[in-house]
């Protein structure tokens, strides 16, 4: 009778543990998460993708993590990865950097289980590959699951422990060197699509989004042959690696020469004795002015330039969603009067100057402060996004969807003025508005980001942003090359500014960004 008993007690708490939402067994061993948004979301943080690319690892693909017994505590996000401070505007929520940085979090509805196969959207950040995290409280997962998705943000390496390139490095790594941080997502893309299921998520329909850096790297493993297959719709916010930009890709050639030149004054010999330097001495000498680690063009992760694979057709044919913030270019309202702006013209484009001032006028103060603020965005995110949509347009043979976003924000602790500014479409894209220090947020600003959650997850489960009450959003193949304008009365219509993208293909000036 009382062996009887122990066993009926052991049962049941064998059974209670099986039931209990929060414990999920991964490919790597059991992990314990919590609650968050008064129980609504379920998450599951600081879970590791890939071992920690510390040691004889650092500057090499990422390896798959260590098992584990027992059960591992995923209530607290794991360290962000090491790097200089950016932008103001980062704020980070886990116990500081770290070069043992590859972590993701899961966030799922509360009513998930392992059976839910729920679409899944994959998070990249922003930061221009030299900053940010997957745990700033503007991207966290307490609002867009409850739209009955799965949501994923990682962390992946940055700047010169993400991207340095050197001769010795690619002869030890088959002639390839460089894009670690591009590795790192494709290896977080590999965890989900193994491991996503036991989360209540889909790994056949797979979203992968992201703003600025985290869109131009959503462009970019569109193009890369070692992605293929790991996702299965795209929403690139600011940013495409395609045309001029702020991010541009060098040749391996290039970058082995430049960076060669970099290690040089390091003092050091081989790539032995360079992993053996301290993580911060590397940062601290990676962060002097002038010093830069871009992605490139590796020959494995992209065997050739972007534009190259889009204009061959040969990137995923998979539905996009792209577009980019009204005031992308608010910092250069400094050229907004009639004299500076015509200056800047001649300056800029010479015998192509009169051209120039018809699409972007400039007649009276205000009317040259706006041009001002139109050019700067077009030369530093606009073209290269809206060149990413009409070569999709062109060869994806796939669904594509082209938005502006124009409601202008009130100032806030980090973004003085009334602008719709580079990054402002994030805490309405995850329901985050109150995380915005100093923000007063009105109502307007709250339907927007509710209507913009419901696009983004009807996209995400469909392939079509479009359902529901929300206003129509036509395909950008259609007639006319039409957008939605998200504003506090969204509206869709005709391209009327396609004919400065046209002009601005012709040649550029080399923008200070």
């Amino acid at each position: 009778m009382k062996c009887g008993c122990i066993l009926a007690l052991l049962l049941g708490l064998t059974i209670t543990m099986r039931a209990d939402p929060l414990v999920v067994k991964t490919k790597e061993g059991k992990v314990q998460g919590k609650t968050m948004n008064n129980g609504k979301v379920l998450a599951w943080l600081g879970l590791p993708y890939a071992a920690p690319p510390t040691g004889d690892l650092r500057w090499k693909a990422p390896q798959p993590p260590a098992k584990w017994s027992g059960l591992r505590d995923a209530t607290k996000f794991g360290a962000h990865c090491l790097q200089s401070e950016v932008f103001d505007d980062m704020v980070f929520e886990d116990d500081g950097p770290s070069e043992d940085c590859l972590f993701l979090n899961v966030y799922a509805p509360a009513a998930a289980t392992g059976k839910s196969n729920l679409p899944v959207m994959f998070w990249i950040h922003g930061g221009g590959y030299n900053g940010g995290a997957s745990n700033e409280p503007r991207h966290n997962g307490d609002f867009l699951p409850l739209k009955n998705v799965i949501l994923v943000t990682i962390n992946y390496r940055l700047g010169v422990f993400g991207f340095l390139a050197t001769a010795d490095l690619a002869k030890e790594a088959n002639g390839a060197a460089g894009n670690y941080g591009f590795m790192d997502m494709i290896a977080a893309l590999e965890w989900v699509n193994k491991s996503i299921g036991q989360f209540g998520g889909n790994p056949n329909n797979v979203t992968i989004f992201g703003e600025s850096a985290g869109s131009f790297a959503v462009s970019t493993l569109m193009a890369s042959p070692l992605a293929k297959g790991l996702f299965h719709k795209a929403i690139g916010e600011s940013g495409g690696a395609l045309g001029s930009s702020a991010l541009l890709y060098d040749p391996l050639a290039e970058r082995e020469r430049k960076d060669a030149e970099w290690v040089a004054g390091l003092n050091v010999s081989t790539i032995a004795e360079l992993r053996k330097l301290p993580a911060q001495a590397i940062l601290d000498a990676a962060g002097k002015p002038g010093v830069q680690f871009p992605p490139d063009v590796d020959g494995k992760v992209l065997t050739e330039p972007v534009a190259a694979t889009y204009a061959a057709g040969k990137q995923a044919h998979i539905p996009l969603i792209a577009g980019w913030n009204a005031d992308e270019g608010n910092s250069d309202e400094k050229f907004g009067t009639v004299e500076k702006w015509k200056q800047k013209a001649q300056q800029d484009f010479g015998d192509r100057a009169a051209e120039f001032l018809k699409l972007y006028p400039g007649d009276t103060d205000p009317q040259a402060r706006r041009s001002a603020i139109d050019f700067g965005g077009d030369q530093f995110i606009a073209l290269a996004t809206w060149t990413w949509l009409e070569e999709h347009r062109r060869t994806g043979d796939a669904p594509t969807f082209r938005y502006h976003f124009e409601l202008p924000a009130t100032p806030s602790k980090f973004h003085e003025g009334t602008f719709a500014f580079h990054s402002d479409d994030i805490e309405y894209v995850f329901g985050t508005l109150d995380t915005r220090p100093g923000f007063n947020v009105r109502p307007e600003d709250r339907t927007l980001s509710d209507q913009i959650m419901t696009y983004w997850t009807n996209f995400a489960k469909t392939g079509d942003p479009n359902g529901g009450n929300l206003p129509k959003w036509p395909n950008y193949k259609d007639e006319g090359y039409p957008l939605i304008h998200l504003n506090s009365v969204i509206t869709s219509g005709p391209d009327t500014r396609r004919a400065r993208y046209l002009f601005l293909q012709k040649g550029m000036p080399t923008g200070d960004y």
